[in-house]
């Protein structure tokens, strides 16, 4: 279903794309993504890695990437959004986290197994702004902003 709504993204700008609740663990709804003529796009998510070859293969991959940065700055991340958004019970987003740090290192090397290239998000950014053919903001060095 994600290769087909990546091709439909690529061939007419517009898909319907899903809304997913992680409280419940489950896509919720839908909603009208529209690139509103942007030349690219990208798409993430935790499945991502396991469409590349046939995205590759359709011709419609301009580049497929697994973040690579700390494991604690990922773990700091997550589990400060995760509170604020009150996705699961506190002890369990703790719990997972860990897991999920002590895991990265597996997922990072399946990911890149998968087609996908680790890379910082500096590069990330730098990249995807060349891609798109966007200067890099002068002084940012393609880093991106901290949220």
């Amino acid at each position: 279903m994600a290769v087909e709504t990546i091709a439909r993204l690529a061939e007419s700008g517009r898909a319907e794309v899903p809304v997913y609740a992680i409280g419940v663990d489950r896509r919720i709804a839908t909603r009208l993504l529209d690139l509103a003529g942007s030349p690219i796009f990208m798409a993430e998510g935790i499945f991502a890695a396991e469409i590349v070859r046939e995205l590759r293969d359709r011709g419609l991959l301009a580049e497929a990437y697994a973040l690579r940065r700390s494991r604690t700055v990922t773990f700091a991340r997550r589990l400060s959004r995760d509170l604020t958004e009150r996705r699961k019970p506190p002890a369990l987003l703790v719990r997972r986290g860990l897991q999920l740090l002590r895991a990265e290192p597996v997922v990072l090397r399946r990911q890149v197994a998968l087609g996908c290239r680790a890379a910082s998000a500096g590069r990330i950014v730098r990249e995807v702004r060349a891609m798109a053919g966007a200067p890099d903001p002068a002084g940012t060095h393609g880093e991106p902003a901290v949220n």
